[in-house]
């Protein structure tokens, strides 16, 4: 599987050859988060690029130049589309075309928080059935480590191609932050790790035209540890300031105040903020695939675990505080009017996938509350066969709410209207600091309501 001695496999050659004088062409598999901004970025550095996708709704659009991704503007993918350096396909048969192939397919995980690896698999064979000598195959779903050697390298062994002198496979993951306007793709450093070295510089040339700078590691399983490490870096820390945000609250205290004051220390001390609950396709997710590995090998991952327990209960400790505050006001949650402000799992994007949102809803509606939801950035919400519409703010709407509870702090909805509306509003991000008035009541810290009627006549509440 490893070249001999010194010398470079000739299948390493020539496509470090095609690399170099740009006329590769890359194939991206997944059309999604990552794979769209991937494809796009690989046409920008000059590359023809073959995108496949199973849905034959994305492939149309992506060749009629529309994009259905935030961090892809339209009117940057119609250019490159229209040039035709960007072609999308449902046509597997065609990855034979391609001399590298990026795997971008989702990794969800099961009812029992298990890796489900058959997205994975499924684009494996694929890969498999079109591989051809001196192609470069690239995992770069988020996944437990070994996946990259256990799962892909079997399959494109079973096609007679030696791995590491014929054909080349290695683990990059992706770090796609959507709506982040400083890091994208082309800046945010990219890590690779091959299954042989040769494996790891072929990738290393592809996505050093690409990236503006490239990280190798010694493996494909150092590099899929490297992605679980730095989002179970995140979990933990954000579950420490989510307990921290319940210990503040029995101590009566802000602690969104507390942690300003702490980020004033320059050393040793990195800031989180707590918030209603973790969402998106990482955090949630990520963690569970190391602890599911470690099982395997008789591990506990303790510290993982305890950090999902405490990030899984804020959807409940949020509910509670809306409780609380409806209790100030004699008023029984069963049967209150209550508007969630953002269903989003974070801000100005329209992405609610694990969203703290879902389950907020789930457990106000569990205890008899009526609920509506506003988000300008997901105008309609689909679970459980149920279609849920986001409705307009309006006084009449504001007036007729009993709380209102922010969840997801977009910058595009209008929180002047919603603090003067004086009604009682649980602000889970603090983003209504700026707003000071004893209706607002933070995360954490004593609720400073007066003791209020409930008005004498609620407007109309469900728009018809």
């Amino acid at each position: 599987m490893t070249g001999r001695g010194d010398e470079v496999p000739s299948a390493l050659r020539d496509f470090l050859g095609r690399i170099d004088r740009g006329d590769a062409v890359v194939g991206i598999i997944g059309l999604g988060y990552v794979g769209l901004p991937l494809a796009v970025e690989a046409a920008h550095a000059g590359f023809r690029v073959l995108g496949f996708d199973v849905s034959a709704p994305v492939v149309e659009a992506v060749n009629a130049g529309r994009s259905h991704i935030l961090d892809v503007a339209t009117d940057v993918l119609q250019p490159i589309v229209a040039s035709g350096r960007l072609e999308a396909t449902t046509d597997m048969a065609r990855l034979a075309e391609c001399d590298a192939v990026s795997i971008c397919v989702p990794t969800p995980l099961s009812k029992t928080r298990d890796p489900d690896v058959s997205y994975v698999v499924a684009a494996t064979e694929a890969v498999a059935a079109a591989l051809r000598p001196g192609q470069l195959i690239v995992l770069e779903s988020t996944t437990y480590p070994g996946t990259t050697r256990e799962l892909v390298l079997p399959a494109l062994e079973g096609r007679a191609l030696r791995v590491g002198e014929e054909v080349f496979l290695c683990f990059s993951p992706e770090r796609v932050d959507p709506a982040n306007a400083d890091w994208g793709i082309r800046n945010t450093p990219k890590v690779i790790g091959g299954i042989t070295a040769a494996c790891g510089r072929a990738g290393a040339q592809l996505y050093a035209r690409i990236m503006e700078r490239v990280i190798m590691v010694s493996s494909t399983e150092a590099a899929e540890l490297t992605k679980l490490l730095e989002n179970t870096f995140r979990a933990v820390n954000i579950a420490l300031v989510n307990e921290m945000a319940q210990v503040a609250d029995r101590l009566g205290v802000d602690v969104f105040e507390v942690i300003e004051a702490a980020a004033t220390k320059p050393f040793g001390f990195m800031r989180f903020n707590p918030g209603p609950g973790i969402g998106g396709h990482c955090i949630p997710l990520d963690p569970h695939y190391l602890a599911w590995k470690m099982r395997t090998l008789n591990y506990k991952t303790r510290l993982i675990d305890l950090a999902g327990e405490v990030n899984s209960e804020m959807p409940l400790f949020v509910v509670n505080k809306v409780q609380d505050v409806l209790n100030g006001r004699k008023l029984s949650l069963n049967g209150s009017r209550v508007l969630v402000s953002g269903v989003a799992y974070k801000r100005d994007v329209a992405d609610v996938r694990e969203s703290p949102a879902l389950d907020i809803i789930r457990l106000l509606e569990a205890k008899g509350a009526d609920v509506q939801y506003h988000d300008p950035h997901v105008p309609e919400l689909r679970e459980d066969g149920e279609v849920r519409r986001s409705v307009a703010l309006s006084d009449e709407l504001l007036r007729g709410c009993d709380v209102i509870v922010i969840v997801t702090d977009h910058t595009d909805t209008d929180y002047d209207r919603l603090a003067g509306s004086g009604t009682p509003i649980v602000d889970t991000r603090n983003v209504m600091r700026d707003h000071p008035a004893d209706h607002i009541v933070p995360l954490s810290g004593v609720a400073r309501m007066r003791q209020q009627e409930p008005a004498a006549a609620a407007a109309r509440w469900r728009a018809d």
